[in-house]
């Protein structure tokens, strides 16, 4: 089961209290910087999280303005779409998710807080390779201030080419499944708080044990690209 921190309480409570129940994600960004991208990001994150998790999501984007802006950048980013929301209960609705940056909104449930993002590389955030942007964010705990400059990107940057390059290359020798623990791993990493450096750690260790079969490298790749969104499988059928 997914658990997340209430903001309000600082305690890990269920993201889904009642598993079939309609849960509804609200992200709150207050502008079109790092950090509105951020909390689109984890609000994006959540919803993966609870669908992986057999819970159906309604998610929605809650800002003052800016939509289409808005809108473009969370594309841009990864991000699947979000509805416009109104601020009224779904048919079912058990729970009401808002993610909001530290210092934002406060509306009233259940609230998701997402640090501050500074931005310290060359040009713009729109101006970066967005894939590349997604990983460096998702290598910093959601609560804690993330800085994204230029040493940051070349390193996802590389990770990108290198991890895709792999996993084209794995995606040639027979398919195995996920190993039991190794699933259970990742699980329990984004089930703790959408713990994604957990993640992206596990998925490090898979690259490199020898024990493993590439099949199910390459599976596992597949699997937790599910929930990172960062298109793990595009040079799949490219030349080597």
């Amino acid at each position: 089961m997914l658990r997340i921190t209430d903001a309000r309480t600082g305690e890990l409570v269920a993201a889904a209290p009642a598993r079939r129940g309609l849960t509804r994600v609200e992200a709150h960004p207050r502008d079109l910087d790092p950090t509105g991208l951020r909390v689109l990001l984890a609000a994006d994150l959540l919803v993966r999280a609870l669908e992986l998790g057999g819970t159906p999501v309604w998610a929605l984007l809650a800002a003052e303005g800016r939509h289409a802006e808005l809108r473009a950048a969370a594309d841009a980013l990864g991000i699947r779409p979000f509805e416009d929301g109104d601020g009224a209960a779904g048919l079912g609705e058990a729970q009401v998710l808002h993610v909001v940056d530290d210092g934002g909104a406060e509306p009233d449930g259940l609230r998701v807080a997402v640090a501050l993002t500074a931005w310290a590389a060359p040009g713009t955030p729109e101006e970066a390779d967005q894939t590349a942007l997604r990983l460096a964010l998702l290598t910093h705990p959601r609560n804690a201030p993330a800085v994204i400059d230029a040493d940051a990107l070349e390193r996802a940057g590389d990770t990108l080419r290198r991890w895709r390059g792999a996993v084209a290359d794995w995606a040639r020798r027979p398919s195995r499944p996920v190993p039991d623990e190794v699933r259970a791993e990742l699980r329990d990493a984004w089930e703790d708080d959408l713990d994604t450096a957990a993640v992206l750690g596990a998925l490090r260790a898979v690259e490199t044990d020898p024990a493993l079969p590439d099949g199910a490298r390459f599976e596992t790749y597949a699997y937790a690209d599910r929930l990172l969104g960062l298109d793990l499988a595009r040079d799949l059928g490219h030349p080597a």
